[in-house]
């Protein structure tokens, strides 16, 4: 691929500042300013928007703060394509020639199929987004073609399969996900690199929770490097992937780009030790879960509602170990909502006790699909 950034570190314009906390629209567009010029002062050129950032405002703050006040070769902006915003074929060019003008550019340098996963699969296939993505590519209007994820490694490997004319792929890593069986981070990464796509990396502080970790975690941390943020460990964690060519941070102050830029500038991979040392913070933090279901899925053979008992405890954990008082949504909304779609609902159970009987954790089974049921539709 060309035009890869010289340097890992990509501006996420997902969590800008705010002159109102209550309205995502209402971008604090000066500070932003300070903050791409700041940015870009140090040699970091990759900007990444999309349609609904913002409350759909950050592709226009893209054009303030960005394209309006630097040339154009100067930087690499990309943005996305969301499945839940085009019902026809018409809507794909209505949509995307919509983005060329808030963003104020000619171009984009990398275009996304957005948050592709088995739910939204079937509306690209129905549209036929990959044939449209290339489309666009061959017409000049978009660079680099490619489509960020969220699921399984064996839905990854199919599509990159079934679509090798796209350039790279988007995945959520972090330490926290690297072994995780739901977000399965380390087993996409190494898809992705079996079919010699480069990866660029979303939340790898996973929307802050890594920024915030439990105290024994964070012991370990410091201990190793006094000096360096907390955060600072997802980030390098990623970017130490030798297949990862850029690493998104949602900033949303000068102070964050500024600790980011400070370990960035000249990055420096983490050592084997280190990389051990992010597991070890890991298990920590694991720990700390609201559901001790070891997902041996026992409870699940004979569940007259068909319930996926050990994925939906995977998923309240994902959520209980965040601060959803502060992010409201999270990812594994949309993963569950994929789930109903399969497996009966939390909701549906019956109180039968098969799943207790059989669990070998001699788990309360039923009163924790109580607490995922009562969680995800609150």
């Amino acid at each position: 691929m060309q035009f890869i950034p010289e340097k890992k570190l990509g501006f996420g314009l997902m969590r800008l500042p705010r002159t109102d906390p209550a309205d995502a629209a209402a971008v604090d567009v000066e500070q932003v300013k300070q903050m791409v010029d700041r940015f870009m002062a140090q040699g970091f050129t990759y900007f990444d928007t999309a349609w609904m950032y913002q409350g759909f405002a950050s592709e226009k703050v893209a054009k303030a703060a960005l394209v309006d006040r630097y040339p154009r070769e100067s930087y690499t902006l990309a943005t996305k394509l969301h499945a839940g915003f085009i019902k026809t074929k018409e809507d794909r060019d209505k949509v995307f020639f919509e983005q060329l003008k808030k963003t104020g550019v000619e171009y984009f340098d990398y275009y996304l199929l957005h948050g592709i996963e088995a739910g939204t699969l079937p509306v690209h296939e129905k549209l036929d987004t990959f044939s449209w993505i290339l489309e666009k590519k061959e017409q000049g209007l978009i660079r680099h073609a490619g489509f960020s994820f969220h699921d399984s490694a064996a839905l990854l490997d199919r599509i990159l399969t079934e679509h090798p004319e796209l350039e790279f792929v988007q995945l959520q890593l972090n330490y926290l996900d690297w072994e995780s069986a739901w977000i399965q981070g380390r087993a996409c990464y190494e898809t992705a690199a079996k079919h010699g796509k480069p990866v660029i990396v979303m939340e790898p502080v996973k929307g802050g929770s890594l920024a915030n970790v439990p105290e024994e975690a964070e012991k370990l941390f410091k201990a190793k490097e006094p000096d360096l943020s907390i955060p600072s460990w997802g980030i390098r964690f990623a970017a130490s992937l030798p297949n990862v060519m850029t690493v998104l941070s949602g900033m949303s102050s000068l102070e964050q780009m500024e600790d980011n830029i400070s370990y960035m500038k000249d990055f420096v991979p983490l050592t084997d030790e280190e990389m051990e040392l992010c597991q070890k913070a890991a298990q920590i933090i694991n720990s700390r879960i609201a559901v001790p279901c070891t997902g041996c899925s026992y409870c699940t053979d004979g569940c007259p509602m068909n319930i996926a008992i050990p994925q939906y405890f995977s998923l309240y954990n994902e959520d209980m170990r965040e601060d959803l008082q502060h992010k409201g949504w999270t990812a594994t909304v949309n993963n569950y909502n994929a789930l109903t779609r399969t497996f009966g609902k939390p909701a549906d159970c019956i109180e039968c006790g098969q799943c207790e009987s059989m669990c070998p954790q001699h788990l309360p089974v039923i009163r924790f699909l109580k607490d995922v049921a009562a969680h995800y539709t609150r």
